[in-house]
């Protein structure tokens, strides 16, 4: 079988992809001088551009002209590229802007946003959004578009201003923060985007496109010369003063080192990092027996993280507790995107392996993805813990293919190694459909027995000893009549048996979501489920949900299921509020409660979580977050004031906490300050 699905894989890597469309191109204009970001378009070197704009809807007309006015100007100097964003709106009193906290999504909001594949390769591209507030949204695209993560963060600016006739954005992008081949006349991957959440409009320069973010179909940017940045490295030292209650005072020093090897390659070292003050955990509700992946939010991983992006997850960060020291390289080598990390942590502290605790573990993970046939990609990964002279992880290959702009595959092949199992195999393969309005796939997995036991080490396998198959409907009906605007059906089926062959799983689940035109929402799922552990257990929960969102920074939702859950009657309410109090400050309540009876294990729980950001500016902000989960009677509170004087890493900062901040774990952390001093050299 391994031989058959190898086979295939090399044959399929041989398919050459026709992705015919005509690119559009816009050339950038070099300035003698730098605009001031302020959102105004009033200084001459604008003048000096040629607008553009013609924005071709993704939705909901898929590749009919945006009947909203956008219009676009470019240009750069030795320091930036300087985008500026004409928004004509037929009514600027509705124009939608609520969210101020940053990588927050802008979706929702009347928001623009700028793409730049910078090595034009048709796969990775970086993204950079913002809507009337100058809320900033960043982040990295690879694998052309099917992985988009804004985890990460860079230093530019951007600032909004309201017109009679609409608004205006201005962008100013640092080439220092970017990656990229030096030279002269280059051409990038652009694209250019518009939302319009009062029609449900997203827009784009470059189209008609069959998903936002597919970077094979951007339009071209040319004329710029972009040479590497004189400023090739930035120290970040940092020290923290922790007061905790009924402890002694403590206080540490930190340093992190940013080098700019070349301008296509970067490397990072970092010295007792702080994790402090990263935003907690949100308490979630587990209706499976495996364990939960939870989010990723500690800066030293997210530098990259797009490339690690895979179905089967042989990189978890979060399998690495706090670190004394790490040491990553990220970039592009030899046409090679590449990334290494490096680093050292104590597992018996974080995972609850056997071990004496401060001894710790190395671990080391290798990736490398090349783009082929114009926007498809191959890939390998190579992960590995080393902990009391013992070697556990994985190594792989995996492939992204585009055969046509709607028709791909992803396929993946893994090799385990450690003390137990060693030579565990997994593999997939997975031809899908996906355009503007529709998704199809096929999957057919293979988990060999045993394979968790050395993959978990650095990886993330829920389950193995499988052999699986699944497969998913999805459609997206435009249709603006009858008081409706959007419907949106979907099902997805899977089995999988053992390697033995006995059924250990089957489930159906059905999903239909409706939009109507007075800004209700309705969806109602229906989820059928077999499930073989020490007996056989039938699981059915429906859930119906009803929301309201008024589209300028408001809105709400309810739902109900019901159902049997593993042996026992099973209710779950949930109820999430999200409200725009003033332009600076907004709010939101989240709740969850689980009944469940019979209940032996006393997992009936309440889960309540209230977030609110109060912005004084776009640099100095105060955030709170509040959480409770009945179950484990836990209490957590975080208030967190930030003010960075040099964006986005240069920040003061003042923190309160109380209770574990640390998804599923009880209160067991007094009331305790923080003061944290970082700063760019």
């Amino acid at each position: 079988m391994q031989r058959a699905f190898l086979s295939i894989f090399l044959l399929l890597l041989l398919c050459h992809g026709a992705l015919a469309q005509e690119a559009a191109t816009v050339r950038a204009v070099r300035f003698d001088e730098a605009p001031r970001i302020d959102g105004i378009l009033d200084e001459a070197v604008w003048e000096r551009t040629e607008p553009f704009g013609d924005f071709i809807q993704f939705e909901p007309q898929h590749g009919v002209p945006s009947p909203i006015r956008t219009l676009v100007r470019v240009g750069y100097d030795e320091n930036a590229l300087y985008i500026a964003f004409e928004c004509y709106d037929p009514d600027p009193s509705k124009i939608a802007a609520a969210k101020t906290r940053r990588d927050g999504g802008l979706a929702t909001d009347d928001a623009v946003s700028v793409f730049l594949d910078t090595f034009n390769d048709n796969s990775n591209a970086y993204f950079f959004s913002t809507n009337l507030l100058g809320t900033q949204d960043d982040g990295r695209i690879a694998d052309n578009g099917r992985s988009q993560d804004n985890r990460w963060d860079g230093a530019w600016q951007c600032a909004s201003a309201r017109t009679e006739e609409g608004w205006t954005a201005e962008f100013a992008i640092p080439f220092k923060i970017l990656k990229f081949k030096a030279n002269e006349d280059v051409t990038w991957g652009a694209d250019f985007y518009r939302s319009f959440p009062r029609r449900l409009e997203h827009s784009t320069w470059a189209g008609p496109l069959e998903a936002i973010g597919r970077v094979s179909q951007f339009g071209n940017l040319t004329g710029l010369t972009v040479s590497q940045q004189a400023k090739r490295y930035e120290f970040i030292p940092y020290a923290i003063a922790q007061f905790q209650e009924g402890k002694t005072a403590e206080a540490e020093a930190g340093l992190d080192v940013r080098f700019r090897i070349t301008s296509t390659l970067g490397s990072d070292l970092t010295i007792n990092p702080d994790f402090a003050t990263i935003e907690a955990d949100a308490e979630r509700i587990n209706l499976t027996r495996f364990e939960l992946q939870i989010e990723e939010k500690r800066p030293f991983f997210l530098e990259g993280a797009e490339l690690f992006s895979q179905r089967i997850d042989q990189f978890y960060s979060r399998r690495i507790g706090d670190i004394p020291w790490g040491a990553k390289l990220n970039g592009k080598l030899a046409g090679w995107d590449v990334a290494f990390i490096g680093a050292q942590s104590d597992p018996a502290k974080t995972s609850g392996n056997n071990g004496d605790e401060g001894d710790n573990a190395t671990y080391s993970v290798i990736r490398g993805k090349r783009t082929i046939f114009g926007s498809s990609n191959i890939g390998f990964l190579a992960a590995n813990r080393r902990w009391h002279g013992e070697d556990q992880g994985s190594i792989g290959m995996d492939a992204t293919l585009f055969f046509t702009d709607t028709f791909g595959m992803t396929a993946q092949f893994v090799r385990a190694h450690g003390p137990q199992n060693d030579g565990a195999l997994a593999w997939f393969v997975r031809p899908s459909y996906d355009s503007a309005n529709a998704h199809f796939h096929l999957r057919y997995s293979n988990w060999d027995e045993g394979l968790r036991a050395n993959m978990n080490a650095v990886g993330f396998v829920s389950d193995d000893n499988r052999k699986e198959f699944d497969t998913n409907v999805t459609r997206t009906f435009w249709l603006n009549r009858y008081g409706i605007e959007r419907i949106q059906p979907s099902v997805n089926y899977n089995f999988y048996y053992s390697q033995s062959g006995t059924l250990r799983s089957w489930d159906m689940d059905a999903d239909l979501e409706v939009v109507l035109s007075s800004k209700w929402e309705v969806e109602v799922s229906q989820r059928e489920e077999f499930k073989r552990y020490e007996e056989d257990f039938r699981n059915r929960r429906t859930e119906i949900q009803i929301g309201y969102n008024d589209r300028a920074g408001r809105a709400w939702e309810a739902s109900y299921g019901f159902g049997r859950n593993y042996g026992s009657d099973l209710r779950l309410l949930g109820g999430e509020v999200n409200f725009k109090i003033t332009d600076a400050w907004n709010a939101s309540y989240e709740l969850t409660k689980l009944w469940l009876d019979p209940d032996p294990e006393d997992e009936s729980t309440w889960i309540h979580s209230i977030r609110s950001n109060y912005y004084f500016n776009t640099d100095f902000y105060l955030k709170l977050f509040l959480q409770t989960n009945s179950v484990i009677d836990k209490r957590n509170a975080q208030v967190v004031l930030v003010w960075r004087f040099i964006p986005p890493f240069g920040s003061l900062q003042l923190a309160y906490q109380y209770g574990s901040s640390k998804f599923g774990v009880a209160d067991n952390q007094g009331h305790t300050l923080f003061t944290k001093l970082s700063w760019v050299f």
